[in-house]
């Protein structure tokens, strides 16, 4: 009987121990999907380097939804994700878009780089010290992965439809700075965290939900562009309507 109850008790142990490694698996995944797309961008395959940057999102919305579902919530992963973040959506769109155009406008083009990453870097330090007091519903200025997605999309699309990235090297710079600048803003963000999944829905929204999926399958670089495109518009028309509603000025700081 002893030695049964020490087994069992090593087993849990061994099996809490994979259940922890788990949601840092995902954070890994994430950080070498973020790497791979610098390594791609120094490559100049620009197209694997945005792919990867998408995955990353991906994986990056796993990791707390594991953590979250199998209790593994630690200070370790959190940080953990703080850092993966920084690289994957960071450095890794701010030099994906360096090398594909930016560099060409010379001290210009860098210094957008650079307001890009810096802006991920303080947008995630302010999202974890107002952890514990922000409003569940609503991200302050838009996330990172969201950002990368503007700016790694950007290239993926030019690059997908052959563009010169010459004829584009304003837009780009603009769409850098702007993301860039969005994430340090006070604009509202809806979060998405008060959707619960275990409650029904109307039919017509698995329908919609199917028609995202149908049209992103069709052209996957478009779509999901003009997705983040979209969501990062978004910020500035809720917090417009809260500043009408509220009577209280929104902006940057």
């Amino acid at each position: 009987m002893e030695y049964d109850h020490e087994r069992a008790v090593l087993k849990n142990r061994i099996r809490r121990r994979g259940i922890y490694i788990l949601p840092n698996l995902f954070t890994l995944a994430a950080l070498f999907a973020g790497f791979y797309a610098i390594v791609q961008a120094m490559n100049l395959n620009f197209d694997q380097a945005a792919i990867a940057i998408f995955v990353a999102m991906v994986l990056d919305s796993l990791d707390g939804r594991v953590a979250r579902l199998t209790k593994t919530q630690s200070a370790f992963g959190a940080e953990f994700d703080s850092l993966a973040d920084m690289v994957s959506f960071g450095a890794a769109p701010a030099l994906v878009m360096y090398e594909w155009v930016l560099r060409d406008l010379n001290k210009l083009g860098w210094v957008a780089a650079f307001i890009y990453c810096a802006g991920a870097a303080l947008r995630l330090a302010r999202f974890n010290t107002m952890l514990d007091v922000a409003d569940k519903r609503w991200f302050t200025g838009i996330p990172s992965p969201a950002a990368a997605a503007l700016v790694a999309g950007f290239v993926w699309v030019m690059d997908d439809y052959d563009i010169d990235p010459q004829s584009v090297r304003w837009w780009a710079l603009f769409v850098t700075m702007f993301a860039g600048f969005t994430m340090v803003s006070n604009l509202k963000y809806y979060s998405g965290k008060t959707i619960n999944l275990k409650k029904s829905v109307p039919f017509v929204a698995i329908l919609a939900l199917a028609a995202a999926v149908a049209l992103t399958s069709l052209q996957p670089p478009l779509v999901l562009f003009l997705m983040f495109v979209g969501y990062a518009l978004s910020g500035y028309v809720v917090s417009a309507w809260l500043r009408l509603r509220r009577g209280r000025p929104a902006g940057l700081h």
